[in-house]
C-alpha cells in the first residue's frame, strides 16, 4: 500500500482511507468490525468517520453512533495506535445535532469532547469542518451558490475565533492536526493566510467530492493544494456507487444507496447513466473492473492525498481493495481526460 504525506503535519497515510459513514445503519457493528481488520490486513492506516454517521438518513437517535463502533473495535483490539483517525464537527444546519447550531468555539469544544468519548480515544489525528458555516457549493448546490451574500469580516473573524479555540486544542492534547471539507478555494486560502497570521493550526486537507464524474476540484483548487502542500481527500471517488454500474437500465439493488436515498443526493439524473455508460465502455475496453479504474484514478491524482472509500459489506471492501496498487497507463488516463470533456459534471 502506497503512504503519503498527510499535509505538513508529519503523519503519513494510506493511499486508501476506510470511510465509516455506514457503520451502524446499513453495516452493523460486528460486519463493521471485520472491515476494519480488512482493511489494515491490506495496508490500510487511515479511517473517516463524523460525528453526524451514520447516514442515508441522518437521525437525531443515531447521531455518534458510527464513533461508537469505532471506539468499540479499538477498546477491544488495543489498536488506537495503528490507525490515523479522522472524524467531523457536523456544519450549520443539520437539525439532527445541536439543533443546527453553527461551528463557534463553543461547540469545536463541546464536539471534541463528545467525539472523543464515543471514540474511547484521546487525541484525534484529523479533525475536520465538515462544511463552512457560510454555506458551500458542495452537495450538488453550485447551481444556486451565492457568494455574495456573504459577510467576508464575519467570516475571517469566524476563522480566527475557531483557529484560535483548534490551536488550544492542540495544546491541550486533544487533536494533532486541522483539515477542512466541502470547503472552497477561498475558503482555503483564507484559513491557510489567517492561521499563519495568527499561530493556528495549519490547514492540512481537503476532504471534498471529487470522482470521474465530478472534477469540480481540478482546476482552481488543485492549483492551490499542490502549491500550498495540503492534501485533497476525496469522498464518493465512485458516484455514490454510480460509477459501479450496478444503477444501469434501471436496477435499484436491494439495500443499496439507491434503495435508501432514491436520487443519490441529487446524482441520479439521465446525463450520468450516459456518462457512467461510457466510462463502464471505456473500462471493458482496456480490460481493467470499472470500480478499479474509478478508485484508482481518484487515488492517483497528484494532489490527492487519500481518496476515501466506503462499503456496506464486508464484500464489497474485498472488491474495492483490488484498487490498491493498481495505476492506470497513461494512454487509459488520457482517454478518460477525454470522456470528462464529453461528458462534464452530469449533476
Amino acid at each position: 500500500m502506497q503512504m503519503t504525506p498527510l499535509g505538513r503535519t508529519g503523519m503519513t497515510v494510506s493511499r486508501l482511507c476506510l470511510g465509516t459513514m455506514t457503520f451502524g445503519n446499513q453495516t452493523a457493528p460486528e460486519e463493521a468490525f471485520a472491515q476494519i481488520e480488512r482493511a489494515q490486513a491490506a495496508g490500510i492506516n487511515f479511517m473517516d468517520c463524523a460525528e453526524m454517521y451514520p447516514v442515508n438518513p441522518v437521525r437525531a437517535e443515531s447521531v455518534g453512533r458510527s464513533e461508537e463502533i469505532l471506539g468499540a473495535w479499538f477498546a477491544r483490539s488495543g489498536r488506537r495506535q495503528d490507525w490515523i483517525l479522522a472524524t467531523k464537527i457536523t456544519g450549520e444546519g443539520q437539525k439532527a445535532v445541536r439543533d443546527g447550531a453553527p461551528i463557534t468555539p463553543e461547540t469545536i469544544r463541546a464536539a471534541i469532547e463528545g467525539s472523543l468519548k464515543r471514540l474511547r480515544c484521546e487525541v484525534i489525528d484529523l479533525y475536520q469542518f465538515h462544511w463552512p458555516n457560510r454555506g458551500s457549493y458542495a452537495f450538488r448546490q453550485s447551481w444556486r451558490f451565492a457568494p455574495w451574500t456573504q459577510d467576508r469580516e464575519a467570516t475571517r473573524q469566524h476563522m480566527a475565533d475557531a483557529l484560535g479555540t483548534l490551536a488550544e486544542e492542540v495544546a491541550r492534547g486533544t487533536i494533532r492536526a486541522f483539515g477542512l471539507s466541502n470547503e472552497s478555494t477561498w475558503g482555503t486560502a483564507e484559513w491557510l493566510r489567517i492561521a499563519a497570521d495568527t499561530g493556528g493550526p495549519r490547514v492540512a486537507s481537503v476532504q471534498n467530492e471529487y470522482s470521474l464524474l465530478c472534477r469540480m476540484a481540478d482546476t482552481d483548487l488543485a492549483e492551490l493544494l499542490v502549491n500550498e502542500e495540503v492534501g485533497l481527500l476525496p469522498y464518493s471517488p465512485l458516484a455514490a456507487g454510480l460509477l459501479t454500474g450496478k444503477y444501469q437500465g434501471g436496477a435499484v439493488p436491494e439495500g443499496s444507496r439507491m434503495a435508501l436515498n432514491g436520487t443519490l443526493g441529487g446524482r441520479k439524473t439521465d446525463r450520468a447513466f450516459e456518462a457512467v455508460a461510457a466510462y463502464l465502455d471505456l473500462a471493458r475496453a482496456h480490460g481493467i473492473d470499472p470500480v478499479h479504474m474509478a478508485l484508482a484514478w481518484a487515488a492517483g491524482r497528484p494532489f490527492v492525498t487519500s481518496a476515501i472509500f466506503g462499503a456496506t459489506t464486508l464484500a464489497q471492501l474485498e472488491h474495492l481493495l483490488g484498487a490498491a496498487d493498481l495505476v492506470l497507463p497513461e494512454d487509459l488516463l488520457a482517454a478518460l481526460d477525454d470522456l470528462h470533456k464529453a461528458h462534464p459534471m452530469p449533476y
